[in-house]
């Protein structure tokens, strides 16, 4: 289910928006300010925001500009109906779409639908916490730095990211690595990669909050 992370502080339109999606197969994360905005960012892997420029707590052009200094993530503005200085501001930052206020829930669904397939069409881009990986291209970047992996730890980090948010048990994380390697790997050359993949990807290798330990299941990236 993919995710959207709406920043808006009406109660109503959030209220209202948050029914819309979920009975539409999305899965709304709304919050009302730029700090807790960037802090789901942090915390989760999003696939669309739409964001008020005007918040109570902060500014929808500052809060833009932020994201995309660390996210490739689409924007949606969400405007007044009048405001043309905005749409324009808006627009020439680079924002995906605007949506004037009030608008039909219908609307903003074929909207966010054009813009997910589009996204879609572009380079494949895997994003969690601190970590991105551009698939087409076999790069992987923490906090916006290239850094470098063996063929082998990219191979396996590929996995994880194929099954994100799954539980996968060493067994079936040897059997893939066979499949695309077409080397038999032992149990104790698995547990070597898994700690040398961690120690180029986590910010704390002896703590991970990317590639979890599952006591005694297996390991999973994300929540």
């Amino acid at each position: 289910m993919e995710k959207i992370l709406l920043v808006e502080d009406d109660l109503q339109i959030v209220k209202h928006l948050n029914s819309y999606l979920r009975e539409n197969g999305y899965h709304l994360i709304a919050v009302d300010g730029q700090k807790k905005a960037m802090q789901i960012l942090q915390q989760q892997s999003i696939d669309l925001i739409l964001l008020d420029i005007s918040l109570k707590e902060g500014n929808g052009f500052s809060l833009y500009n932020e994201i995309k200094a660390y996210y490739d993530i689409p924007i949606i503005f969400l405007t007044a109906q009048s405001d043309e200085f905005s749409i324009i501001t808006g627009l020439d930052l680079g924002a995906d779409d605007y949506i004037s206020k009030p608008f039909q829930p219908r609307i903003l669904l074929s909207r966010i639908q054009n813009i997910l397939r589009r996204y879609k069409k572009q380079d494949q881009i895997f994003q969690y916490q601190n970590l991105q990986v551009y698939i087409s291209q076999a790069k992987v970047f923490k906090n916006h730095q290239e850094i470098f992996l063996s063929a082998l730890e990219y191979k396996l980090l590929l996995i994880f990211v194929q099954h994100a948010h799954h539980l996968l048990t060493r067994e079936f994380l040897l059997e893939e690595l066979y499949q695309m390697t077409g080397e038999d790997m032992n149990d104790n050359t698995l547990t070597v990669y898994i700690k040398r993949l961690r120690n180029k990807i986590e910010d704390q290798p002896q703590h991970p909050q990317i590639i979890q330990t599952k006591r005694g299941l297996g390991y999973q990236l994300g929540d």
